[in-house]
């Protein structure tokens, strides 16, 4: 699994590739442009900061980088380890047969694979964004990674199927154990507030191919 320190040299080292300084590579993407300091890397706590999954989207879209050259910078001389993982479209997802309890796919027909680097995360999938419902974050055709077996916590995109079959994709905004509040990736769209016993599995989105 790539650890915090590779992620944050992969970051140093594209925005050398490209002539900018951390904060600078920030500023270009959009972001603010503390986001990428040395001092925003360890919390007060001394726990470590990771750049979140839309950060390196946004940083990525900057430069024109795909994730396959991102995570090269990690170790130049070598690429990553690939592995092939299960894909589905988002639309397919809400089929019930197509996981198991705890949110794994089951595989076998309605799947398919695509080989991505390999982050560590054994029970990662990919889902295919359908539709406009997820712009201007997510567009269709984009592809998200993620994982249900990954902590998931306040201000994490998501992707929660309901036992009736639905599907949403959102922003974690809070969770108590009764109820989980989500916030809509489009301004369209409404927030939701579901309870827990609606929920059949939570995944945390990784990381979002373009």
């Amino acid at each position: 699994m790539l650890s915090h320190e590779q992620i944050w040299t992969a970051i140093d080292r594209l925005a050398e590739r490209h002539g900018f300084s951390a904060s600078g590579l920030a500023r270009r993407a959009g972001l603010d442009a503390t986001s990428f300091n040395r001092s925003k890397r360890i919390g007060p706590d001394g726990r470590k900061r990771w750049p979140s999954t839309e950060s390196v989207s946004k940083v990525l879209t900057a430069t024109g980088a795909s994730l396959d050259e991102f995570l090269r910078l990690i170790e130049p001389r070598e690429g990553p380890p690939r592995a092939m993982i299960p894909l589905i479209g988002m639309t397919q997802a809400g089929a019930g047969r197509l996981f198991t309890d705890e949110g794994m796919p089951t595989g076998g027909p309605g799947w398919e694979e695509i080989e991505f680097p390999d982050l560590g995360e054994e029970r990662a999938f990919a889902l295919e964004v359908q539709g406009d419902s997820m712009n201007p974050l997510y567009r269709d055709g984009d592809v998200l990674i993620v994982s249900p077996s990954a902590s998931v916590r306040k201000g994490d995109r998501v992707v929660v199927r309901l036992h009736a079959g639905e599907v949403l994709a959102k922003e974690l905004r809070r969770r108590t154990a009764r109820t989980v509040e989500l916030s809509s990736l489009n301004p369209d769209h409404q927030d939701r507030v579901v309870n827990v016993g609606e929920i059949a599995w939570m995944a945390r989105v990784m990381w979002v191919r373009q």
